[in-house]
């Protein structure tokens, strides 16, 4: 994988309130988000109208665990990422841009 962010959701992130009382989880939408917030950070792209597709959810993540969001551009100009926390993976997937095609509707 080619770019890397390093971060933790804090426990007083508002997704835990409900994600499960006694025993915090990071919702998989939360994932979701932050990844490809760091992807769109990174590299500048505009994810804004994108395609996730081939998500795997592999182990849950509590609040305050150290993660990174693993990222890399395929040949075919979808990108491959994996969230990991340590050696552990957490969630894979790959992201398919569709803001730079025109739609007719």
């Amino acid at each position: 994988m080619n770019n890397v962010t390093h971060l933790t959701i804090p426990a007083d992130h508002p997704a835990f309130a409900g994600h499960f009382p006694g025993n915090p989880t990071v919702p998989g939408v939360v994932l979701l988000d932050i990844a490809l917030h760091a992807i769109t950070t990174a590299t500048g792209t505009d994810l804004a109208v994108c395609e996730i597709s081939t998500v795997k959810f592999l182990s849950p993540v509590s609040p305050n665990e150290p993660i990174s969001i693993e990222h890399t551009l395929l040949p075919t100009g979808a990108i491959r990422f994996e969230i990991v926390c340590g050696t552990r993976k957490i969630a894979t997937g790959r992201v398919i841009n569709h803001s730079s095609k025109s739609t007719t509707l």
